[in-house]
């Protein structure tokens, strides 16, 4: 069967009271006189006054038009697929793959900013090498002790392997931005299918165009975390689950299982909280005697009903089987450990402090060792009740106002909640993951870079809100006659992107209100920054280390803070410039020029920017 021949009926098929658009139109007043107040971080005032101008007009478009009897949003509507939505599947993966790229142009060609990526880094050349993990330097391996990676006898990223396995290939080739722009354009492309299911053609586009304009799922698109081979795996396994709850068809079993199982070897908390309510649906349907979709008056229905919960069973089961499996190998090759994986050996050696769960800071100090990295250790806080509501806001705020605009997503989630009880309970299963997704960070102290990046695997579940939003939207006013309204809410949804783009906000200080940059240009230069930094020092050391190889130590104490820390190498310690720590305690430059003969040694402190070859004593 082609594509052509499939047709969806509309999983939007109500209208939307006046109620609740008074509701949704209060609640964006609401929330732009908070914007304007400027009380939330990143929003400019300007824009929320701008966007408080639009919505007043809304009334007056409303009073326009007359009710177009031939129209209603709430009969069955079907549409079929066609090459139509492939070509438009297909522009807005190039708009999503173009907006990441252009963001990469403006950086330039530079090293990643964070110690997670060089972790990452470190993993995906593993990999290449054909391992999981390289020997410790057999002499004074603690000078290697590198951010985010364990070297405990064994070198390994701290992560999980999924993210080094997607990054390998484009790392093999010298591209790796290519990895996670091109799993944020395909997990685009698959979202556009999603709300295409969910609620046809003008969802899909209205969704997916938003992901492909996102200005924080581009800023992701250029950093080698996990975020982005996460939301690859999760868009896989969101598409596979919408469409087995209407088919119950292996294949899309299958695909979801093995969606899920490569999301969980990149972020496997994250997985389980955006999976567990489509999980959770899937058993009560797995176990119910009599499924509310199925007749079971002959034995050929029960029969095939048992055939879709077998293929079920295996589709889903399998692949989850299959990840945990290499997840354990990879625990025990790294650690020694079935059940102990790098990430919590990492944690409990290196920074106890930063344990899950509520009182870190106090049941941290309780297992202090002498392996602990004391300064970013200490920049862990204290999670209590109090912190913990405080992150959640911010984190909704933020994944909100990242992943298209805080305005207009939020009545859109208004309008979609109000109306879950009258959509597809697939809708219904979109919010709890949200929910669940956020639920399972409760218990961390750390808020998330940008505010958001734990829950940012929720963006994709905020377009298809908004998809679904405009859908009830336009087919209630198109109904009504009330055609301004339509292109209101267009020009709504566009001033709202570019005002993220390209609206400057304000700082208040003691010498007055100073404008600021967008929150796109804040965001793009958060990121630029410590990139140009590290660039800035690989150029300046490479220049003034004449003598290779090499091994460069680097003052303790004397880095800009304990997120830029310098001290990066590459799998097996056998670059031309090796780079170290000398702690002043503990390091004995003599000893370790006996100790690693072939190389020239040089010391660093990066306070004063100053470089010294350290002569070999006769």
């Amino acid at each position: 069967m082609t594509v052509s021949s499939i047709c969806r009926q509309r999983a939007i098929t109500d209208r939307v009271p006046i109620s609740v658009q008074i509701a949704a139109w209060i609640v964006g007043l609401t929330v732009c006189v908070v914007g304007m107040l400027d009380l939330i971080a990143e929003w400019s005032p300007g824009l929320a006054l701008i966007q408080f101008l639009l919505l007043a007009v809304a009334p007056i478009l409303f009073m326009v038009g007359k009710p177009a009897p031939t129209s209603s949003p709430g009969r069955d509507e079907t549409f079929e697929l066609t090459w139509i939505d492939w070509c438009l599947c297909l522009l807005i993966g190039a708009i999503a793959l173009t907006t990441s790229g252009a963001m990469g142009a403006m950086i330039g060609d530079l090293p990643p900013a964070y110690h997670d990526e060089y972790s990452y880094l470190f993993q995906a050349r593993t990999l290449l090498a054909g391992r999981f993990s390289f020997p410790s330097s057999a002499v004074q391996p603690e000078l290697f002790d590198q951010m985010h990676v364990l070297n405990e006898g064994r070198m390994a990223s701290r992560y999980y392997p999924g993210t080094g396995l997607w990054l390998a290939p484009f790392v093999a080739i010298g591209h790796p931005y290519l990895a996670p722009m091109i799993a944020g354009a395909i997990a685009t492309m698959l979202i556009y299918w999603v709300a295409v299911e969910l609620g046809g053609r003008w969802a899909g586009v209205i969704a997916s165009l938003a992901m492909a304009v996102s200005p924080g799922v581009g800023l992701f698109s250029n950093m080698l975390l996990a975020h982005l081979p996460t939301l690859l795996g999760l868009s896989i396994f969101l598409l596979g689950m919408v469409r087995w709850r209407r088919t119950r068809s292996a294949w899309d079993a299958w695909s979801a299982g093995w969606g899920l199982s490569f999301a969980m070897l990149c972020r496997p908390m994250t997985a389980a909280g955006f999976g567990l309510p489509f999980g959770i649906d899937a058993i009560l349907w797995l176990i119910a005697f009599h499924n509310g979709e199925s007749r079971q008056d002959s034995r050929s229905d029960s029969e095939n009903l048992r055939r879709q919960r077998a293929s079920a069973l295996l589709g889903l089961g399998l692949p989850l089987v299959a990840g945990w499996i290499v997840m354990l190998v990879y625990n025990h090759s790294v650690t020694g450990s079935w059940f102990t994986s790098p990430y919590q050996m990492y944690t409990d050696v290196y920074t106890p402090r930063h344990v899950y769960g509520f009182n870190n800071v106090i049941r941290g100090e309780r297992h202090l060792g002498p392996r602990v990295i004391d300064d970013y250790d200490r920049w862990a806080q204290n999670l209590t009740p109090a912190l913990a509501a405080e992150n959640v806001l911010t984190r909704t705020l933020a994944s909100w106002l990242w992943t298209f605009d805080l305005l207009p997503l939020a009545v859109a989630t208004a309008i979609v909640l109000v109306m879950l009880n009258r959509m597809d309970r697939r809708w219904l299963l979109l919010a709890s993951a949200a929910v669940s997704l956020h639920s399972f960070h409760v218990p961390y102290w750390y808020v998330g870079i940008m505010g958001w990046h734990y829950v940012f695997e929720t963006a994709p579940i905020w377009c298809l809100f908004l998809g679904g939003a405009t859908t009830l939207l336009i087919s209630e006013w198109r109904a009504g006659g009330k055609r301004g309204l339509v292109v209101w809410w267009l020009v709504f949804l566009f001033v709202s992107i570019a005002g993220a783009y390209a609206m400057p906000g304000e700082r208040r200080s003691a010498r007055g209100v100073e404008p600021t940059p967008s929150r796109f240009v804040n965001g793009l230069n958060s990121l630029a920054y410590p990139r140009r930094k590290h660039a800035e020092f690989r150029k300046w050391l490479d220049e003034r280390i004449d003598q290779r190889p090499a091994i460069v130590l680097l003052e303790q104490g004397t880095t800009e803070n304990t997120h830029m820390d310098p001290v990066v190498n590459n799998p097996g310690l056998d670059s031309e410039i090796l780079v170290g720590r000398f702690r002043p305690a503990q390091t004995e430059l003599a000893q370790v020029q006996r100790d690693f003969p072939n190389r020239q040694l040089y010391l660093v402190n990066l306070q004063r920017h100053t470089i010294r070859h350290v002569q070999r004593e006769d």
